[in-house]
C-alpha cells in the first residue's frame, strides 16, 4: 500500500456561533490543507498520483475559501466553519475528483488553523 500527501493553503476569516471564548470574534487564520491519497497500484511511471496533479485538484477546491469569510459561504449557514468541518467539506468535494480510480483513493484531509493545531477527517 502507498500513501502520498500534499499540502496547500488559504487564508479566511471566521468566528464560532456560540463559542465561550475568543473565537467567537470575527478573526482569520492562515490555513493549511493536507490531503493524503492511497492506493496499492502505480501507474507505468511506478507512480501513484502525481503530486502536482493533486495539488491542482486541492487548490481548485481551496480557491472557493480564498479570502472569503467562511460565516457567509452557503455550507456555513447552519453549521460553523470550524476545521472539522472545514475538512469534511474539503474531502467531500476532493474525493469525488476524477483522478481517483481504481484502488487509489483520497485517504484523509487534514486543516491547520495553526501550525501547532490541526484536525483530521477521514471515512468510516
Amino acid at each position: 500500500m502507498y500513501e502520498l500527501a500534499v499540502k496547500s493553503e488559504f487564508e479566511a476569516a471566521h468566528f464560532i456561533r456560540n463559542y465561550p471564548g475568543k473565537c467567537a470574534r470575527l478573526h482569520g487564520h492562515n490555513w493549511i490543507v493536507e490531503a493524503v491519497a492511497q492506493g496499492s497500484e502505480l501507474n507505468e511511471l511506478g507512480i501513484l498520483i502525481d503530486f502536482k496533479v493533486l495539488k491542482s485538484e486541492l487548490n481548485k477546491i481551496l480557491d472557493e475559501f480564498d479570502h472569503q469569510y467562511l460565516n457567509e459561504l452557503e455550507m456555513f449557514t447552519k453549521k460553523n466553519p470550524t476545521a472539522e468541518n472545514l475538512a469534511k467539506e474539503i474531502f467531500d468535494k476532493l474525493s469525488v475528483s476524477e483522478i481517483f480510480s481504481g484502488t487509489t483513493k483520497l485517504k484523509a484531509v487534514k486543516v491547520y488553523e495553526s501550525p501547532k493545531s490541526c484536525v483530521t477527517y477521514y471515512p468510516d
